[in-house]
């Protein structure tokens, strides 16, 4: 993958400045450190940092068609393009690089906006038609490759990366308190509202129309959905296909989707854990090269999170070669401020640093590209959540009564009594009127967020809804099998704005290194989305299906091996004991003083539970609702100070600066000031 960035005046054609596209391309390079290139005209500019894999030597971006009318520049894999090349240039369309992307250019010149339906793979793309004096910015179904945008000073400008919007100097960095309840409702900022106010987030399946009027040059900007999760309405999955069919098919669409991931010009490694997704993964890859490829794995001090011993059993059945990273509290605490650098918002997730590590890794090994089993478990429901809300749902078998709904009310009571009841209905009412999975989980685990927040921020809290702006098909959702409502809760929320941002594209391309998702192939989620429930889960056994297909790939140690949730604890952050104290930048970022400048949280509280916390029995839910609180807190002080105001900590911060092309930092003064007035001229 690589970065993209640009920007275009919506108000007529006003110059704009080379310099000031260069430091948005610039602070990329991390994206793309192996070319570079820029577009621009009156009133446009784009700009791309290249991380070279398909097409080496003449991949170089901006790409045009044959008249050079189209310009495009893009982010991402398009893993059919092979095919789709030939079908161009059998319709007489030329070609001038090897890449795939080059596809781009000519399919607009034949489709339009039917391009996107028309893309499989995963990318962000920006495409200038000089004759219809338009710009289209699309992002793959998934929301893979991320896409930020802001209009200031009548300019929309548009990065892979926010940081490239605030080298522009015409975004200054303000917090948006919508992205913070996002992190602390759904542990993920899905969007489209980030955590910087008036920056949105491009949503998977859209596209951005910027059309300029010929004449004055002004433009108006729509927001279209080319694609959205959609499954079959309750009772009308397909019954009439055989079961053997069904695991043949799955088992051949994820054999095709693993050789499509594999297209490379350079060597494709994997992503190893214990589970049971990128095990099966590995061993498709390895038949479809007729060799074992090259694994890397994360080693955990947790001895309930380490899976090396799983690893090595898997990786010596393959006859992989197994790369391990050992991975100590230490090493989380010391990446943490990097990794929250990279992902641009607070991460309650800390086993998101243990993968920016082990992508760093990667690229000293010398790879650019990995495998990963990620999108298995939206896919195929593979959480605990899913588990525990299809036994709720057996509760209703009395029509009218609504146990389900009065058992979690009565838990939300007694576990949380200080819980204000009307913030559950406003979200319960933006996910369709139906509690499912997804919302279980979410509910239950941040609950106690407002015994955490400030004053100003629980009035905020209380006055939004984070499900009401994602996007949702409520409409559709209500027609839904109660599975597939929590699944795609969870796609929309956990997958696209955490799993595949900061636990993905962000951690892994830090290091300029592209991650594919086999099992997020648009061939296979089509198929597996007109399934049955019955094969995502069976009783109490989940992907149910993926289980059945992995038998026949790997012995059944493997292949049934129980999911282990890889997230790390609060003691990754404030060891204790023999691990050692809480380090100073932490302390720092939660003394009264820092809590109270940023303003999210109550200082009392968040020194009351500091204390408390380990009074409560390990493992229970309201330990672990606390304890990941807590490191919302923690994050949430991080973020700010690193990009909204260096003061809370003795840390590096980029607050009111911005990165030059070595991706240091330095404070916008004269000449570069000039640059950005070039643009408001």
């Amino acid at each position: 993958m690589c970065g993209i960035a640009g920007l275009i005046d919506l108000a007529g054609h006003r110059p704009v400045s080379q310099d000031m596209l260069r430091s948005m391309s610039n602070s990329l390079i991390h994206r793309g450190p192996d070319d570079s290139g820029l577009f621009v005209r009156p009133g446009l500019g784009m700009a791309h940092r290249r991380l070279s894999i398909i097409g080496l030597d003449d991949g170089r971006q901006p790409l045009k068609n044959e008249d050079q009318t189209v310009v495009s520049v893009g982010n991402g894999e398009l893993f059919d393009y092979e095919q789709q090349r030939a079908e161009l240039q059998g319709r007489g369309h030329r070609f001038a690089t090897h890449t795939d992307l080059e596809n781009v250019v000519h399919l607009w010149e034949d489709h339009g906006d039917d391009i996107w339906n028309r893309l499989r793979g995963q990318f962000a793309i920006a495409v200038w038609d000089e004759h219809k004096h338009r710009l289209v910015i699309g992002r793959d179904r998934f929301g893979i490759c991320p896409v930020f945008w802001a209009i200031r000073d009548g300019w929309l400008l548009f990065a892979s990366e926010i940081k490239a919007l605030l080298a522009s100097g015409m975004v200054k960095a303000t917090a948006d308190w919508r992205g913070i309840e996002q992190i602390f409702t759904c542990m993920s900022v899905p969007g489209p509202a980030t955590c910087f106010e008036g920056v949105q987030t491009l949503l998977p399946g859209h596209y951005l129309s910027i059309q300029r009027d010929p004449i004055d040059g002004t433009a108006q900007v729509e927001d279209h959905v080319y694609w959205e999760i959609d499954y079959p309405d309750w009772g009308q999955e397909d019954s009439t296909t055989s079961d053997a069919a069904i695991v043949d098919e799955f088992e051949r669409l994820m054999v095709q989707s693993v050789d499509r991931r594999l297209k490379a010009d350079v060597p494709v490694v994997g992503c190893l854990s214990g589970g049971v997704d990128s095990t099966l993964v590995v061993a498709m890859a390895n038949h479809v090269l007729g060799r074992p490829i090259k694994t890397f794995t994360v080693s955990v001090d947790d001895p309930n999170l380490d899976e090396t011993s799983d690893v090595a059993e898997s990786a010596r059945h393959m006859g992989c070669e197994s790369v391990v990273l050992r991975c100590s509290n230490a090493d989380i605490l010391e990446q943490y401020p990097a990794l929250i650098r990279a992902a641009e918002t607070p991460v309650i997730d800390t086993a998101c640093a243990a993968v920016l590590k082990l992508s760093e890794l990667i690229r000293e090994h010398g790879y650019k590209v990995a495998l990963t089993g990620q999108g298995a478990d939206e896919l195929l429901a593979g959480y605990i959540w899913f588990k525990s809300s299809s036994m709720f749902e057996k509760l209703n078998f009395m029509p009218g009564l609504n146990l389900t709904g009065k058992l979690r009310w009565l838990y939300t009571r007694f576990a949380t009594p200080n819980y204000p009841w009307s913030d559950v209905e406003g979200h319960l009412k933006s996910v369709g009127g139906r509690y499912n999975a997804a919302f279980d989980a979410f509910g239950r685990v941040f609950t106690p967020r407002f015994d955490f927040y400030s004053q100003q921020m629980r009035d905020h809290a209380l006055s939004y809804s984070s499900f009401s702006e994602m996007g949702l098909n409520r409409e559709r959702m209500q027609k839904w099998a109660p599975l597939n409502q929590g699944l795609y809760v969870t796609s929309r929320t956990l997958l696209s704005g955490m799993l595949l941002s900061s636990k993905g594209d962000r951690a892994c391309m830090n290091a300029s290194v592209e991650m594919r998702h086999p099992f997020l192939d648009e061939d296979l989620f089509d198929f597996c989305a007109k399934l049955q429930t019955r094969w995502k889960l069976r009783g109490l056994r989940d992907k149910f299906l993926l289980r059945t297909v992995a038998d026949k790939w790997l012995p059944k140690t493997m292949s049934r091996r129980r999911k282990a949730m890889f997230l790390t604890p609060w003691e990754s952050l404030c060891p204790s004991g023999s691990q050692g104290g809480t380090p100073t930048y932490v302390e720092e970022l939660l003394s009264e003083d820092s809590l109270s400048r940023a303003g999210y949280f109550d200082p009392r509280n968040v020194t009351r539970w500091r204390s408390e916390v380990r009074n409560l029995r390990r493992g229970s839910l309201l330990r672990t609702s606390i304890e990941m609180c807590l490191v919302g807190v923690v994050s949430t002080q991080l973020w700010h100070h690193t990009f909204i105001d260096g003061s809370l900590a003795s840390l590096p911060s980029q607050a009111g600066q911005i990165p030059d092309r070595t991706g240091r930092t330095f404070e916008l003064h004269s000449s570069e000031e000039q640059a950005v007035a070039a643009c408001q001229m």
